[in-house]
């Protein structure tokens, strides 16, 4: 049986308090990444139809190449208006992000129910901050390079997303046929989860050193003056 010994003092120390931080941002690293929804508009002119609204949603997991433009009207411009995707796939990139931040929250949990709960077992053990030593360092580096991936993807997805779009479309360059952006979605939200990415990055990259620390602390033998 786990001998339990609840003390949220580690809270106030370094090791608890990064702990928490991580935690905190690894929650906003998958909320504003895995809950995107936007969508791009184009205004048509064809045969029979003036400045007609087309749209394509898209969302999480970005993969774009499988969107399609509304059609401009039933008869798609008398013919001329075949369908229109959008261009690219990021789902690997966004998906490696998002995930990242899942299981970095599940282990914040875990790790502080053993800091406040069996800190004892963990400072007698040196196992455990050996372990978590170890999967700081990878999570660091994880956090490095699915943050830089996403950094790219999301530059990608704002061009395959804006007015250069309209270069690509064939429909629009038929006769008779003219087509201008209208908008798309502000992506903020995606720029924000950036940001707690390299947060994230930082925080573990200095986790790192202070985990070192503490198990150099344990390993020093006690000196009796």
């Amino acid at each position: 049986m786990v001998d339990l010994r609840v003390d949220f003092g580690l809270l106030v120390e370094p090791l608890g308090f990064i702990k928490v931080l991580e935690l905190i941002f690894s929650i906003f690293v998958f909320a504003t990444c895995g809950g995107f929804q936007g969508e791009t508009t184009l205004l048509v002119s064809c045969k029979g139809v003036v400045n007609k609204t087309v749209t394509a949603a898209f969302a999480y997991p970005f993969r774009l190449s499988t969107v399609v433009f509304s059609a401009p009207d039933p008869k798609h411009c008398g013919g001329n208006w075949t369908d229109v995707y959008l261009v690219g796939n990021f789902s690997s990139s966004a998906q490696f992000f998002v995930t990242l931040g899942v299981l970095v929250f599940l282990y914040c949990i875990a790790a502080l129910v053993v800091y406040f709960g069996c800190m004892h077992m963990y400072r007698q053990n040196s196992k455990f901050p050996l372990t978590d030593l170890a999967i700081t360092v990878i999570t660091a580096f994880l956090w490095l390079v699915s943050t830089f991936a996403w950094a790219k993807a999301l530059a990608d997805i704002k061009m395959s997303t804006g007015a250069s779009i309209i270069a690509g479309i064939k429909s629009c360059k038929a006769p008779g046929t003219t087509c201008r952006f209208g908008s798309v979605t502000s992506m903020r939200t995606l720029n924000v989860s950036v940001v707690f990415g390299l947060l994230n990055m930082v925080l573990w990259g200095g986790n790192i050193w202070v985990l070192y620390k503490d198990i150099n602390l344990q390993n020093q033998p006690t000196r009796i003056s």
